[in-house]
């Protein structure tokens, strides 16, 4: 296999892909925030300290997932049309299940944007809750599914429920 990202002396290059067809991209990932009982008490009452939790974390995803190329060294820069972060609480773990949208009309896919949305969204969601429960646990951050470009349609295996692994 043959890496992307290396020249012929070995040194880190951008990928060339001026001459990929655009098509229409998009890419789902998810992440998790599980912490104390008091602290998603908080988030979940809206009581936090530093403001609305959840809003803040998706507007930092959303920032995320545009500065992306800014942040890892090898990505292009990418015109998204869309950005979506959703979250889904968990009372019985005390857990927010965080999943991010991104989608354009590309030559690249937006994979990297949309783990870099989820991963934002929850070091913010760390950040703004971390004086009520430095122990905070974030992950697993993974790509769900994949969708345009030369390879078309990629999803990840379901991960077993709780229930299924104890069968």
């Amino acid at each position: 296999m043959t890496l992307t990202h290396l020249n012929q002396q070995g040194e880190a290059s951008m990928v060339d892909v001026t001459e990929k067809d655009i098509t229409d991209r998009a890419a789902r990932a998810q992440s998790a925030v599980a912490m104390s009982a008091d602290a998603f008490a908080q988030l979940q009452a809206g009581n936090n300290k530093k403001g609305d939790v959840l809003a803040t974390a998706r507007i930092a995803g959303i920032q995320a997932a545009k500065k992306t190329a800014d942040l890892i060294p090898l990505c292009h820069p990418l015109a998204l049309t869309k950005v979506k972060v959703d979250f889904a609480l968990d009372d019985e773990n005390h857990t927010v299940h965080i999943e991010s949208y991104c989608r354009l009309a590309g030559r690249t896919g937006v994979e990297m944007e949309a783990l870099t949305a989820a991963s934002v969204a929850a070091l913010t969601i760390y950040d703004m809750c971390k004086a009520v429960d430095p122990a905070m646990v974030i992950g697993p951050t993974k790509l769900q599914e994949k969708v345009g470009g030369k390879r078309g349609h990629w999803q990840a295996e379901a991960s077993p429920t709780e229930e299924e692994k104890k069968q």
